[in-house]
């Protein structure tokens, strides 16, 4: 009997497999972002400046195979421009300058509770458009997922703070939802890679701007720092944050939404705050409760619950080679 998985071989479409190992290379990579940042925000810098410093590291270090992956057919790079633009200034530059916005007015672990509702908005939004009820797996699948955040982030995440940082929160949820629908999207057959690096270059001058007009802070220090007891210089971290947990973890999240459709890249990307807890463990020496460790397990049942539920459609779906349903 010939399986599902040859087919796609045979058709040259990435197996499904495919995708989870591209989507755990994401999330895992950006999890590695919080215990490499720190030392360069404890020692002067500004959250913008970083962010800033990162997105134009990492989009130098993936340039190369931009050049490579397109092999001079620049045209795919114009035909999918609005995708690259949407990329870069939403998925990357507002994402970003929202959230720090956002942790400007209230607490961290809220501000990450709200951006992470990102998958919930996508369902949210499929149900609306479509007006068809989700699948139940998918409803529990979400209401998993959200329990599960909340323990791993913290219950203290659930308090009253100011509105109009939990309005900018919101704003970065429906920025990473925007990043994961142009993600999954055929995109005008653009590589992945290309609207990755293109994207994070297109975000450099807009994170700039905000930084020009004084919107947010944008300080950078530029002497040795502390990095896991040893003294480094200030661009080891830096570069290391701009390799593998920006450039990599935007390469692979791309490429994972193209073959798994946005909504279940999207829940697997909650494990990004799973992983940023066990890297700083590791890393940084800080705890893990038995109540993170609950929650990700939550996750992992939600993330389950809605991969279920594409298994049973995949058979309408598998033609469309790269036009997931979100």
């Amino acid at each position: 009997m010939t399986t599902l998985g040859s087919r796609e071989a045979r058709m040259g479409v990435p197996s499904k497999s495919t995708g989870l190992i591209a989507a755990a290379v994401s999330f895992l990579s950006f999890g590695t972002s919080g215990a490499f940042v720190k030392p360069l925000l404890d020692n002067g810098w500004s959250p913008t400046a970083a962010v800033t410093a990162r997105a134009l590291t990492a989009g130098l270090v993936l340039l190369p195979f931009v050049l490579l992956s397109l092999r001079g057919r620049w045209s795919s790079l114009v035909r999918a421009r609005w995708s690259v633009v949407g990329m870069g200034v939403v998925g990357v530059a507002v994402t970003q300058v929202l959230y720090f916005a956002a942790i400007q007015r209230i607490p961290v672990a809220t501000a990450l509770l709200i951006e992470f509702l990102a998958p919930i908005i996508l369902v949210g939004f499929t149900w609306a458009v479509s007006r068809r009820t989700p699948a139940p797996v998918v409803l529990v699948g979400s209401v998993l997922a959200v329990g599960g955040l909340v323990l791993v982030i913290g219950p203290g995440a659930l308090q009253a703070v100011d509105p109009v940082g939990v309005a900018a929160a919101f704003g970065a949820a429906i920025g990473c939802s925007v990043y994961f629908v142009i993600a999954a999207r055929p995109n005008e057959g653009l590589p992945p890679v290309a609207l990755a690096g293109a994207g994070l270059l297109l975000a450099v001058p807009v994170l700039a701007l905000v930084g020009a007009t004084g919107l947010l802070p944008f300080t950078a220090t530029f002497g040795d720092l502390p990095l896991f007891g040893t003294s480094t210089p200030w661009w080891a971290p830096l570069l290391v944050v701009a390799v593998v947990g920006t450039a990599l973890a935007y390469a692979s999240g791309i490429t994972a939404s193209g073959i798994l459709g946005s909504r279940l890249a999207s829940f697997i990307a909650l494990l990004e705050v799973v992983s940023a807890s066990v890297f700083a463990w590791l890393l940084l020496g800080q705890g893990l409760s038995p109540l993170q460790l609950a929650g990700g397990a939550l996750i992992l049942a939600g993330i389950a619950a809605v991969r279920a539920e594409r298994e049973r459609v995949e058979p309408v779906a598998v033609p469309a080679v790269g036009a997931a349903t979100p």
